[in-house]
């Protein structure tokens, strides 16, 4: 079977549960042999919602094999708990926990199964393109551009770029632990028209693109292309969080663009009085509510 095809399946099984469990939980704990706990019931709802939403997830999706990872992380919870329901518990209620926790422990084989396919299909690198056009010459775009000390003035996610040579440079970006650091180096340039680089082999962030700069029509400004791809431990899951967080690479290779097209044309990048932190929701979260400026004292 299709790993998404697979994944679907599951989507299914999720649905299948999810329903049981949200409209029968005491027939469906008293089946599993927690039916004496206080709030089993309640936790069984709360299953059920979590089952739900993988549903939802798995068979809405265009990519259903990316959340199967989710499963087995849910799967993990389902099995802590049916363990502790071991405890204590003997027979015919023992019975009842251990067939359950068997059933839980073959689904999550499966979810395993899935996941790990999912990952193999989606080893390859993320590659992303975008564009820009800039009211300004090609040559001092690129020679802007070129100056790779300026790029963190307008791609907000990186911290430093330190210029060890002619062709290569040391970067620094902000990782969600810790600060990822790597070195790069320029593999092919045409002066005023492109630039190619790539990542030193060993880098612990593997990453190459290009950039090029072509004039707009009627000789008027500069289109920039930027196409780039990278890959990196648990880049899979490490989108999806940054994602949610506002930071997908998609998102921040365009806003990068906007950023440099803002530098180039005003000097500056320019901040809305609503959002002076830009779109970083984490950065947005410290924010102040918006107040009046210049009111009377």
């Amino acid at each position: 079977m299709r790993t998404d095809g697979f994944a679907r399946a599951l989507g299914w099984v999720s649905l299948a549960l999810g329903a049981a469990q949200l409209t029968a939980p005491r027939a469906i704990s008293r089946l599993s042999g927690v039916d004496d706990h206080p709030a089993a019931a309640r936790i069984t709802k709360l299953v059920g919602g979590r089952e739900l939403m993988h549903a939802a997830l798995m068979l809405g999706g265009r990519q259903p094999a990316r959340w199967a990872w989710s499963r087995v992380a849910g799967d993990a919870m389902d099995l802590a708990l049916l363990g502790t329901a071991l405890t204590g518990r003997s027979g015919g209620r023992r019975r009842r926990v251990a067939a359950a926790t068997a059933a839980v422990t073959g689904i999550t084989a499966l979810d395993v199964l899935c996941a790990v396919r999912g990952s193999r299909a989606r080893r390859g690198p993320l590659k992303l393109r975008a564009s820009i056009m800039i009211n300004r010459p090609r040559d001092e775009v690129y020679l802007f551009w070129r100056d790779l000390e300026n790029l963190p003035t307008f791609m907000t996610h990186l911290k430093s770029v330190q210029v060890r040579s002619e062709r290569r440079s040391r970067w620094t970006a902000k990782g969600p632990a810790a600060d990822l650091v790597w070195e790069a180096e320029i593999l092919d340039e045409r002066a005023g028209e492109v630039i190619v680089w790539g990542s030193v082999r060993g880098s612990d962030v593997t990453t190459s693109g290009s950039v090029s700069f072509i004039d707009g029509p009627n000789g008027h400004g500069t289109r920039v292309d930027v196409t780039t791809q990278y890959g990196m431990p648990g880049r899979t899951l490490g989108a999806a969080i940054a994602r949610m967080l506002g930071e997908h690479p998609e998102q921040q290779i365009r806003d990068d663009l906007r950023r440099f097209k803002q530098v180039m044309e005003t000097g500056e990048v320019l901040r809305s009085d609503a959002s002076p932190e830009g779109t970083h929701t984490l950065r947005q979260l410290g924010q102040r509510p918006a107040q009046p400026v210049g009111g009377r004292s």
